[in-house]
């Protein structure tokens, strides 16, 4: 999107005609109070003092102000060495697990700046200015610290990604998806592997296609994958759900630039109507076999009429994009209305987008990563972070806190 020459995208929404923010008849979301850890109790006015008409009532009106503050805390281990006269030999009391250095960082400050860094893709030289400013100058910690964090959260984490990987092979159903990223200025890639309301992981690598698929989940993935019209995905899987918002853009992009096809538009109505009658489905309904089969007779009737229309007129030169769909549409007719089939499987590919969006924002934060595995370990710590805040009631800082401790 960032490229001049790019062409410009459609987009699929369409305006409601509403302000935006809060909307007539809906209940707002207002500022929650907190228990409060000093009171003070405000004096009444001088007039009302010197007033004896003015009589206190039983109301107390209460405004609070709420702040924080950062305090350091440093911890000093002190352990006398003893000599042994005869044997020459010296020893001292064991130091806590992790105090092995002069100056040792504890958890929270670790997962503090881990955060900073990967989650909230600040840079390094922000994320250490800042915690000195937090500190009145007395913790400025160096850069390579802060750049290891990532290694180090991904080593601790292993195990815990084995676990993800088996059991996203057991799923019947998957999003996988890929996106472009720089190594040391060179092209690579980052695919994710997600199941819905359940694991995720990302995986760096440097080429696409098969040999970017070696390794992930999809290569042994005997379930139903559900992915953009990339047909390297069709050799996994036993099944396959093209992304259909994907398909409706495609489809507005063609209304805008073939304005006399008719196909386009009735194709774009039918698609939206789908998906419309798979979300109103309730949890304990399955699809009627009537409706689904009247669905695939106007599908199969649509795309007739777009190779009447592509018979009658060829495609531009300068654009084939609508005809590539339609020929897209015919051939995988099959895999863009499995979700009509099987209630397990969604309509769009959504999940994945959204989750390879985190990795862009980080990408646009780093611009190009200096080597191969300083990308593999943001990919392993972005799996473990998407997975800590799936889970409901989690502190992530505090979870992240005892990791590193």
């Amino acid at each position: 999107s960032k490229s001049i020459a790019r062409k410009k995208i459609s987009n699929s929404r369409e305006k409601t005609g509403r302000k935006p923010g809060g909307q007539p008849g809906h209940r707002g979301h207002c500022r929650k109070k907190l228990t409060p850890t000093r009171e003070i109790y405000l004096p009444a006015p001088e007039e009302v003092l010197h007033d004896p008409d003015f009589k206190k009532t039983s109301k107390t009106i209460t405004k609070q102000k709420i702040d924080i503050s950062v305090e350091v805390h440093v911890t000093e281990y002190h352990a006398d060495v003893y000599y042994n006269s005869k044997t020459g030999e010296r020893i001292h009391a064991p130091f806590p697990q992790g105090v092995i250095d002069d100056v040792n960082y504890g958890g929270n400050l670790r997962a503090f700046l881990f955060l900073l860094n990967n989650d909230c893709c600040t840079s390094i030289d922000k994320s250490r200015r800042f915690l000195s400013d937090l500190t009145d100058g007395k913790i400025n910690i160096s850069k390579g610290m802060i750049n290891n964090l990532c290694r180090s959260f991904a080593q601790k984490t292993e195990s815990q990604r084995k676990e993800i990987f088996c059991d996203m092979l057991l799923s019947p159903v998957m999003h996988t998806d890929c996106t472009n990223a720089r190594v040391n200025g060179e092209s690579s890639y980052v695919f994710v592997c997600a199941v819905p309301d359940g694991g995720v992981l990302y995986f760096a690598r440097g080429k696409k296609g098969h040999d970017g698929i070696k390794g992930t989940v999809v290569e042994d993935y005997q379930g139903t994958l559900v992915h953009d019209h990339d047909v390297t995905f069709y050799k996994y899987g036993t099944g396959h759900q093209e992304c259909l918002a994907h398909v409706l853009r495609y489809l507005k992009d063609s209304m805008d630039n073939e304005k006399d096809r008719t196909w386009n538009r009735q194709m774009h109505s039918l698609i939206q109507e789908m998906i419309h009658y798979r979300n109103g489905l309730s949890e304990s309904e399955e699809p009627d076999p009537q409706t689904v089969s009247e669905f695939e007779e106007r599908y199969k009737t649509i795309l007739s009429i777009a190779g009447d229309e592509y018979d009658y007129e060829p495609p531009g030169k300068y654009y084939r994009d609508g005809y590539n769909l339609y020929k897209r549409m015919k051939k995988y007719k099959k895999d863009h209305l499995l979700f009509l089939h099987n209630k397990n499987v969604p309509a769009t590919n959504n999940e994945a987008e959204r989750l390879l969006r985190k990795y862009k924002r980080k990408q646009a934060q780093a611009v190009s990563f200096r080597s191969p595995s300083s990308i593999d370990h943001l990919c392993k710590c972005m799996s473990m972070l998407v997975l800590m805040r799936r889970k409901e009631q989690t502190n992530l800082f505090r979870e992240i806190a005892e990791i590193f401790a």
